[in-house]
């Protein structure tokens, strides 16, 4: 299902449909939301509906004349939003509140900030274009890059940013794109389109996607003429329509038609092109968000006639710039009356926009306030942001001969600086200087004969391209490039290199820093120096220099180019674990897993095999497949926010659980510790069905479950137990209709009354104990998750999402995944589950978490390997991720190596049994320092600290029932794995 939302005719706005796109799940009363919508369309006229899907371009002038022009426009002709130009902050500011005040329905103020608002607003932060952004490896800094827009374009006052650009930078002779997109690899472009919308809908603003169906490889500018794309349908779906349709995928919220003509799928432009709207956009690829044609002033689509009415007809729910509202307002008008388009139509578009309107919070007249707008822009957490994204960008394009990190060693390295003034320079050479020996020469025209006499005796030049005109030292650049290392570092865009690639075609290195920012310089100068890492890769290729993709990593701390040799390891012995994972898909293990083991955190090993299911059919298993975690969770969630708590000193091992939940006081759990329930010796029993509560036990016939099938009990969950499969749910507790009151999804259907979270907790201090030996139980651990949120004061998913997951940048970790990911991005757990009466795909499958309401101390976390890896070498390292620390080295310490005194279990980490390895969960080459967890569905993660060694497998080994899908165990497939991999270390 995507995440976008089709808003239904018969006016029923569902908590099940908000749930699909960040932008409506943010409507927290349906009910709400669908009274206020119904209540404007009640009160409109057709031409005031159709005045709510015009966008009007006006000037940020206070001139009272522009002022008279637009209240005019609003009042005359009730606009649904406003397009401002090029202008000054403070102005637009002001004109933006008065608009609103003018305005009967509040306008949908949009604003065009690819790069933010830099690109119409004079003074503010200045992004990077996207051709840079597009060489940053790390996506989570371009979902951080459309928080921070989203943020601003809240300070102003507006709703909506027509971006991201998805088209692809594949024409050099491009006169408009280029530097726009993110680059020529339509999978990459996928990517950054992808972080950056979420970064703005996560964000509150609704990101919108263009300029569909592709504005790349043209070499037309739209806004003198329109480009033709003379592709035939593969070609535009391996290419130009890749990025958009993966954005649907991911469920971005809108979408810009530009105005270019397809000769392969219509003669008319795209923007008009029913063809391409409905059929392909909406039909075919499924978007089902708000369609913006681009702005209907452009020459590429003036010469249409009616060409609003053309628009809309063709499927666009909103017309951006029409040259003139009156004469296009009755365009539509006529449309209507000859039945070209009909007034259902209008009012369904009508109502599509004042529900997005709702959802992004115009429901009341909004205010900007004018004082400081300035500094709310530009903050110091700004700069910073910006100037990790510069960084993150810097790319090393070449270094054949291993040159960088400079050798220190040598005395004889020479900086040529070629740039207008010192001043410009200064910076990279002052931080080349405080690390290495280094000359320095400042190039000048008239100089170069005593420039080359200078060079002669060097061993290692580095040249430092600080101005776009270099041609006047290209030869003496390739005479010494011949017989000595030399380095080039660019701190201008990548288009100075490519004046001169033939000229480059000798260097030993190329850096390309893409900006001369003083920071820059000096980040630059430390990576050249071994003290800080470089990750970029070129986003576009250079012609005779580097293809797209290009980039080698510079790391102080890891050989930029490594293979498991390089860290120790052999690569046929780890190459067993394919046979392993293969063995066990024929042995139906599981229909698919995903393999990856980190060595010193690098990935050694990382492998998809098989499908979701069993069926030839279904999705291959992906680096991004989502699995549903179950117990895995523990490490991976509650125990993170349990060890950040303590760390915090908000709790002692020895306190008494009851001193933070006073529901457990005077009862027989009052006097339970923390290290009791981490070390599961509580004396809690290791099940309880609390879902019981919520079944009408009337209905079931025979009881919930029997030991033989009858035409009751026909799903079989057990070797000798069926249950009840046609009871009946207490209408107090589930529903199968969302509301206010039942809010928590329990599956596609059945809904959960938000109060069951506190009879479950009221049932578990009923629970009877059973002594206080070892026994491992979920229980203890939903314990822990009621302490957290008392300590924390916020839900735990919201707690661990901000304290880890976001800041590490973990962009496919999530409870309640199907609030953040498309189903099909999700590996189902099992075909029939007899509580949700179907297949479990995207909700938790614990009983304990979904009646939770999917976030529950055991268990509710989805996730992929990649991201599991990076929490447990997060713990490896002792609580550092990245540059950034989580918890203290000393909190790690006592949590990964405290061990029961009478079970092989850890503080809440499972280990290793060294004592009777048969039981282990573990290979037995697992050392004691090995801690980790494993996960009902199929899943594990093991660190060991000896070895440097991080091992994550994740299946859905209980697909399509668990009860008879056990040789995941019994094959010993995670045992084996691991123990190639402890037989891959070279001795």
């Amino acid at each position: 299902m995507k995440k976008t939302i089709i808003l239904c005719v018969t006016m029923l706005i569902s908590v099940s449909m908000f749930a699909q796109t960040a932008i409506l799940s943010q409507i927290k009363d349906t009910a709400d939301c669908r009274k206020w919508v119904e209540s404007q369309l009640a009160t409109m006229t057709l031409k005031q509906k159709i005045g709510q899907l015009f966008i009007h371009t006006v000037e940020p002038s206070l001139m009272q004349r522009n002022k008279t022009n637009i209240q005019k426009a609003i009042e005359e002709y009730g606009l649904g939003g406003l397009l401002f130009s090029k202008g000054r902050t403070e102005d637009q500011v002001k004109l933006t509140n008065l608009a609103q005040q003018w305005s009967k329905v509040p306008l949908l103020i949009t604003f065009d900030g690819e790069w933010g608002l830099a690109m119409r607003l004079a003074g503010t932060p200045d992004f990077p274009k996207n051709r840079i952004l597009g060489c940053i490896e790390d996506d989570s800094l371009i979902y951080r890059y459309g928080r921070e827009v989203a943020r601003q374009l809240h300070e102003i006052g507006a709703q909506v940013n027509f971006a991201p650009v998805a088209d692809i930078d594949n024409n050099p002779d491009n006169p408009v794109i280029n530097i726009r997109s993110f680059g020529s690899s339509p999978k990459e472009v996928a990517r950054k389109v992808i972080a950056y919308a979420r970064g703005l809908e996560d964000g509150g603003i609704l990101a919108v996607c263009k300029h569909f169906p592709g504005h790349g490889d043209t070499e037309t500018d739209s806004h003198v003429s329109t480009p033709v794309l003379n592709f035939d349908r593969a070609r535009l779906d391996s290419i130009e329509l890749y990025p958009f349709r993966e954005a649907i995928e991911a469920g971005i919220g809108g979408m810009m038609v530009g105005h270019l003509q397809v000769p392969e799928i219509e003669d008319k432009p795209a923007s008009i092109s029913p063809e391409v709207i409905t059929s392909i956009l909406r039909n075919e690829f499924g978007f089902s968000g708000l369609v913006f044609t681009d702005a209907l002033e452009m020459k590429g689509i003036r010469h249409a006639e009616h060409v609003c009415a053309q628009a809309l007809i063709a499927g666009n729910d909103m017309v951006l710039a029409p040259r003139s509202l009156k004469r296009e307002m009755s365009g539509v008008l006529n449309a209507v009356k000859k039945g070209l388009l009909s007034e259902d139509a209008i009012t369904e578009k009508c109502r599509k926009v004042l529900t997005y309107k709702y959802a992004l919070g115009l429901k009341e007249r909004p205010s900007v306030n004018e004082k400081g707008i300035a500094q709310r822009i530009s903050t110091p957490e700004t700069e910073r942001l910006l100037a990790t994204l510069n960084k993150a960008a810097v790319t090393v394009l070449k270094d054949s001969i291993e040159m960088l990190p400079l050798e220190l060693s040598l005395s004889g390295n020479v900086l040529l600086s070629i740039s207008p003034t010192l001043t410009e320079a200064y910076p990279f050479y002052k931080e080349l200087k405080a690390s290495a020996s280094v000359s320095w020469i400042h190039a000048k025209v008239d100089s170069l004969a005593s420039i080359r006499e200078r060079l002669r005796t060097a061993q290692q030049i580095i040249v430092a391209l600080h101005q776009k005109d270099c041609k006047a030292y290209l030869p003496l650049i390739q005479e010494f490039a011949e017989d000595k290392p030399l380095a080039i570092v660019c701190f201008q865009s990548q288009d100075v290199l490519a004046d001169m690639a033939q000229e480059l075609q000798k260097v030993s290195a190329i850096v390309l820093a893409h900006t001369n920012e003083d920071y820059i310089q000096r980040y630059v100068a430390d990576v050249m120096t071994g003290k800080a890492k470089v990750t970029g890769k070129a986003s576009v290729g250079i012609a005779g220099l580097c293809p797209a993709g290009t980039g080698i990593v510079i790391d102080p701390d890891h050989p930029h180019l490594y293979t498991p040799e390089d860290f120790g390891m052999d690569s046929r012995t780890l190459a067993r674990i394919d046979s392993i994972a293969e063995e066990g898909i024929a042995a139906q293990a599981y229909p698919g897993c995903h393999v990856l083991i980190l060595k010193e955190g690098y990935p050694v090993y990382n492998k998809c095999f098989g499908r979701y299911t069993y069926d030839a059919g279904s999705p291959e298993i992906k680096e991004n497949s989502l699995y549903d975690l179950a117990s895995l969770s523990k490490a991976t969630g509650t125990l993170l926010a349990v060890m950040k708590l303590y760390d915090e000193g908000k709790f002692g091992l020895t306190d008494p659980i009851s001193k933070f939940l006073p529901w457990l006081k005077d009862t027989d759990k009052e006097d339970i510790t923390i290290q009791d329930l981490l070390f599961h010796e509580s004396g809690l029993p290791t099940y309880w069905p609390f879902y019981e509560e919520a079944i009408d036990k009337k209905t079931c016939k025979g009881g919930l479950f029997r030991k033989r099938k009858d035409k009751h009990h026909q799903l079989q969950v057990d070797e000798h137990l069926y249950a009840c499969t046609d009871f009946a749910y207490n209408a107090e507790w589930v529903s199968g209709t969302p509301s206010a009151k039942y809010n928590l999804p329990l599956s596609d259907s059945l809904y959960l009354n938000g109060g069951f979270r506190e009879e479950m907790r009221k049932q578990l201090a009923e629970v009877p104990l059973k002594g206080h030996s070892y026994r491992y139980s979920c229980l203890n651990f939903m314990l822990l998750e009621a302490m957290i949120e008392e300590l924390a004061q916020m839900p735990m998913d919201v707690y661990l999402d901000s304290v880890f997951y976001k800041p590490m940048g973990l962009m496919h970790t999530a409870y309640n995944p199907l609030r953040h990911f498309p189903k099909e991005q999700i590996v189902p757990t099992v075909e029939e589950d007899f509580l949700r009466k179907g297949r479990v795909q995207g909700f938790v499958h614990d009983e304990i978490a979904a009646f939770m309401g999917g976030v529950s101390g055991n268990a509710g976390l989805f996730s992929t390997a990649h991201d599991v890896g990076i929490i447990f070498q997060m713990l490896l390292d002792k609580g550092v991720c990245g540059d950034r620390r989580y918890l203290t080295r000393a909190t790690c310490d006592l949590f990964l190596n405290m061990q029961s005194n009478i079970s092989r279990r850890g503080l809440g980490f499972d280990k290793p049994d060294a004592d009777d390895t048969s039981k282990s969960p573990c290979a037995r080459e697992a050392t004691r320092s090995v801690f980790g967890h494993t996960g009902f569905t199929g899943t594990c993660a093991w660190a060991d600290p000896d070895n440097g060694l991080v091992f994550v497998f994740l299946s859905n080994r209980i697909y399509p029932r668990a009860f008879d899908h056990k040789n995941l165990m019994k094959l010993d497939i995670r045992p084996r794995m691991q123990q190639a991999m402890y037989q891959s270390i070279k001795p």
